[in-house]
């Protein structure tokens, strides 16, 4: 079975279905790249999807150790850059809510967010510029 269906619609719009679930996702080229920046351009989503990554394994990590992250936000800013035209750098900064985390689980949530598969699969080119703010 694949994993999603993906359908170009029209100027520069595409609809991607992920087949399990039914969800959709539409995107959009960017404004600087003759769209019209209405959602998430492919690019968006490579970067927001490391951000979406570490959130998932940081939460595998708290429930399998017993603490919460309930609540923890990123900001991701992308990075383009040209010839070839590219995703050069992906920051991410991490906000957790106030929950005195100890020093042990602060690593752990580091270590999840470093180790993560999106991270891993990155080209090495790709800066990664994570923050955590606890």
């Amino acid at each position: 079975m694949p994993t999603s269906e993906v359908t170009y619609i029209s100027e520069l719009r595409v609809k991607s279905v992920h087949v399990f679930s039914g969800n959709e996702i539409i995107t959009d080229a960017p404004l600087d790249n003759q769209g019209k920046a209405q959602a998430f351009s492919p690019t968006d989503l490579l970067a927001t999807s490391l951000a979406n990554c570490m959130l998932t394994i940081m939460g595998i990590a708290a429930r399998t150790h017993q603490f919460s992250i309930d609540g923890t936000r990123a900001e991701v800013t992308k990075t383009m850059a040209s010839d070839p035209r590219r995703v050069s750098a992906i920051e991410v900064k991490l906000f957790f809510p106030k929950n005195n985390y100890s020093d042990k689980e602060k690593k752990m949530i580091e270590n999840a967010a470093h180790t993560c598969p999106v991270a891993y699969s990155l080209h090495p080119d790709i800066k990664q510029d994570i923050s955590f703010n606890f």
